[in-house]
């Protein structure tokens, strides 16, 4: 007694998925994509290099500040005094005193700076104070030294904040590296990256005012160029992402332009900007905004082009007979989902952050439309839009690459799957061989 293993053409049934094909395929695929994505890879490396800001420094001085030396020590609270005292900006009524908050005096010890061990006695303003403050904590002094009256002066600037970041930091590094493992240390090394392009190109070269949207670009395209290999290795898929993305940072750039310009985003809506302004003649503040506009797109850009990108070779390798507008619209199906969880995700992000400002705007009984149109939350608004408007074009952009390359790579090579005939994609309902039958 034997029995019969149906053949692979046998009609109405599927062929099996040929390994070595689809891993010729791959590579197929990567030689192609590498083609399309070396010259905008060469383009990044000239910007890079024009618009790196070398040894040049920006140097600058609040008013006011001439001959003196500023600087920022830290320092542990040893005594707390809290005393009454008037509230900011209180005025006194004819019947009337002024309201009364509580403030501090307090007593610490230097842990930083030239006084290292010297206790110095700071006044800690209601609105610190209220925070909570009490004995063992740390905080930032200012020490201001002039060379021509001699002894150091210091006041209270804030709390020291070292020691609670790093442990949440420890924290979410040691969870990602546990869970995903090598690849999560490798996300973790990408994320390093990015930081260093911010710091040693973005800021230098936007403080010596170079243009914020070419900044924007060429940092931003420098990161993904790494992060993305690092994190996923190198693949066609990622390949396929990677294209993606620099599509929908060109989209995201162009229509920041537009809407930095359109909205009027001149980035003074805030007194860092006034204060960056005043620092600093040379730097461009709309700019600025237009730069922040592009790299706060980054995170999400990069997370919905990899999965667009990996759902598409995913269903092509589970249904190479599909054709390439069947394998786009399946594609699409998840990327709409994505899209519409996103959306949620950028849009709360921003009005997080942006909750302060609303509620001191709104505390002054303006008309909502006034509220959102004010240039501190406008700026918001316009980020928001154009980093979801480039979140949504990113993803048809690089379900149909990857559509593209798939099948430009797979059509016609060893192991391609055969044409499909007419129903042949409907999903019918195939019989299944019976045991021991004769085929």
């Amino acid at each position: 007694m034997h029995s019969h293993i149906p053949s692979t053409d046998t009609p109405g049934t599927t062929p099996p998925v040929d390994e070595a094909a689809s891993a010729a395929a791959r590579r197929r695929a990567l030689v192609l994509l590498t083609l399309i994505l070396a010259p905008l890879a060469v383009l990044t490396l000239v910007g890079l290099l024009l618009l790196w800001p070398g040894g040049a420094q920006v140097t600058g001085a609040a008013p006011g500040t001439s001959g003196r030396e500023l600087s920022h020590p830290e320092a542990t609270v040893q005594t707390v005094a809290p005393y009454e005292c008037p509230a900011p900006g209180q005025r006194n009524g004819p019947d009337a005193g002024p309201r009364m908050v509580t403030c501090a005096t307090v007593q610490a010890r230097l842990e930083t700076g030239p006084e290292t061990g010297g206790i110095v006695t700071v006044e800690v303003p209601a609105e610190s104070y209220r925070s909570g403050l009490e004995a063992g904590d740390r905080i930032k002094v200012v020490r201001v030294f002039n060379h021509q009256t001699g002894p150091a002066m210091y006041a209270f600037y804030d709390f020291a904040r070292t020691l609670p970041i790093g442990i949440l930091a420890g924290v979410f590094a040691l969870l990602v590296v546990a869970v995903a493992r090598m690849r999560g240390l490798k996300a973790l090394l990408g994320l390093g990256f990015a930081y260093l392009v911010i710091i040693k190109f973005m800021l230098p070269a936007l403080l010596v005012g170079e243009s914020g949207l070419l900044v924007g670009l060429v940092g931003a395209a420098a990161i993904m160029f790494v992060v993305l290999y690092l994190a996923h290795g190198f693949s066609a898929r990622t390949t396929t992402a990677l294209a993606g993305t620099l599509f929908g940072l060109l989209a995201t750039a162009g229509l920041g332009f537009w809407a930095a310009g359109a909205a009027h985003l001149t980035g003074l809506g805030d007194s860092d900007g006034v204060t960056l302004a005043v620092y600093n003649g040379q730097v461009d503040l709309s700019g600025i905004v237009l730069c922040g506009i592009i790299v706060a797109g980054l995170g999400v850009l990069n997370d919905v082009t990899i999965t667009q990108s990996s759902a598409v070779w995913e269903l092509h390798e589970l249904a190479p007979e599909r054709s390439a507008r069947q394998l786009f619209a399946s594609a699409m199906r998840i990327g709409r989902d994505h899209i519409a969880s996103t959306v949620y995700t950028i849009a709360f992000a921003y009005a997080g952050a942006a909750l302060p400002i609303m509620l001191l705007i709104n505390a002054y009984d303006r008309p909502v439309l006034a509220v959102l149109t004010s240039a501190q939350i406008a700026e918001e608004i316009v980020r928001t839009l154009v980093a979801s408007i480039g979140l949504v074009l990113a993803i048809p952009l690089t379900t149909a690459v990857a559509v593209a390359v798939v099948k430009t790579v797979v059509r016609g090579g060893p192991g391609a799957a055969p044409p499909a005939t007419p129903g042949e994609n409907d999903d019918p309902v195939r019989p299944e061989p019976v045991a021991g039958q004769q085929v």
